[in-house]
């Protein structure tokens, strides 16, 4: 008699559960534009996920702790003047968000750790340079304030944000549109899809296509019959890659290996309602505690929800093989080191103790200006009280006052509310 060999796997039984009732995020108007763009995108700090909008492009942005129903006033993120396509965080600032939209800009907001009073309407820098809509962003992974778009005109642009300028400009690799884009582990390669069915490997700085037209795939794995596209997400700690289709309720999830068969199914979470999107944590997002692997943000019509996958442990201790050091918020090259053809790893941190978001720190730009380069036409003036830089303690002695004066405003607001909903019942009394 044969006996059947059982693959040894700790991710064997990894399963999927949707966080309770209070855990999601209620009345949220998710956007219906027709994109294939996962609408959602996840930190430690925030959730943001693209909503409907009169008059132009938003998306909200909740602190993740801020579950339960949202209050149909709750500030916006706006600006773009048609619907925004697509949004991702910056992952060296979870304060710092890009979105793309059908107007053909890029615009990187500044998030503050406070809840606004009003919508937030000027970004930190517009990027404008694509002459149809844009609808893919990706950051690199470790160059500070490098910036990666995709445009309707089959063009890849590769932006400074720190400075506002385009370091790269790929417009003549792909002859009709780009469906999805990312980088590499460590930024010196993309892999492009195109809708002439022709997977590309691109060296950005290089300028030129390094591999493509694969003639074989090592694996093929047959799915369903749905034409809905699929959302893959994939976890370089665990080697698992996870499918979720766009309109579908499921989660499909399988490891990946170096020796044949390469691709191993796991298993599928499934529920009832479709999804309209998905949001995917970042590895040092996660509760280590109860031996989570992955967190989705599932996009409803009008919540989003919470689904944990977790490794079914006995122990409370730290599970050192199932969280090897992961990538932290520090880059590891400056934009400028890349350009000139440096590569850097991403910086790991380890999460033994559970990930801290560091405090809010603030995205620069400097705008450069060619003038700058030119010698002064006179003598140089000695520099004024008012030019001379602020100090550390008069720096932070204003922020007080801005934050005291912001309690103040808010506070009345309140107060105005309070007294137009009593005006309002007085007239309904009277009537």
């Amino acid at each position: 008699m044969s006996r059947r060999v059982v693959r040894q796997s700790k991710f064997r039984h990894v399963f999927g559960q949707a966080a309770k009732a209070d855990q999601a995020y209620e009345d949220i108007r998710v956007s219906k534009v027709t994109w294939d763009s996962s609408f959602c995108a996840v930190n430690p700090k925030f959730l943001a996920i693209i909503v409907e909008a009169g008059g132009g492009g938003a998306f909200i942005v909740l602190p993740l702790a801020k579950t339960g129903r949202v209050d149909k006033n709750y500030p916006l993120v706006t600006g773009h003047t048609a619907p925004v396509l697509d949004i991702d965080w910056c992952p060296h600032n979870d304060n710092v968000i890009a979105s793309a939209s059908d107007d053909t800009t890029i615009m990187v907001w500044q998030i503050p750790d406070y809840t606004p009073v009003r919508n937030i309407t000027e970004p930190i820098i517009t990027l404008e340079g694509h002459s149809k809509r844009v609808g893919i962003l990706s950051w690199h992974p470790t160059a500070r304030n490098v910036l990666l778009s995709a445009g309707g005109d089959n063009v890849i642009i590769v932006w400074n944000v720190g400075t506002g300028e385009v370091l790269l400009s790929l417009d003549d690799m792909h002859p009709d549109v780009i469906h999805s884009v990312c980088w590499n582990t460590n930024g010196s390669l993309l892999a492009t899809t195109c809708k002439d069915k022709t997977l590309r490997i691109i060296d950005p700085r290089k300028g030129q296509v390094v591999a493509n037209n694969f003639e074989e795939p090592v694996a093929l794995q047959e799915m369903d019959t749905s034409n809905g596209v699929l959302l893959p997400f994939y976890d370089p700690d665990s080697s698992i890659v996870y499918l979720c289709g766009k309109g579908d309720s499921s989660i499909r999830y399988f490891e990946i290996t170096e020796e044949p068969p390469f691709v191993h199914y796991l298993n599928t979470f499934s529920s009832k309602e479709p999804q309209r999107g998905m949001g995917f944590m970042p590895k040092r997002g996660l509760d280590v505690s109860k031996c989570e692997i992955a967190r989705f943000y599932k996009l409803h019509e009008r919540k989003c929800e919470p689904i944990v996958m977790t490794v079914p442990r006995k122990s409370d201790l730290f599970q050192d093989d199932l969280y090897p050091d992961t990538p932290g918020p520090e880059p590891a090259l400056e934009a400028e080191e890349w350009l000139s053809g440096q590569d850097a790893d991403p910086v790991l941190i380890s999460l033994r103790d559970g990930y801290v978001p560091p405090k809010h720190r603030e995205l620069r730009v400097t705008k450069r200006n060619i003038l700058d380069v030119r010698p002064p036409s006179g003598p140089r003036r000695s520099q004024s009280a008012s030019d001379a830089p602020l100090s550390q303690h008069t720096l932070e002695t204003l922020l007080e006052e801005i934050k005291a004066l912001r309690e103040q405003v808010q506070a009345q607001e309140q107060r105005i509310t309070s007294l137009e909903n009593m005006l309002c019942e007085l007239v309904d009394g009277t009537d």
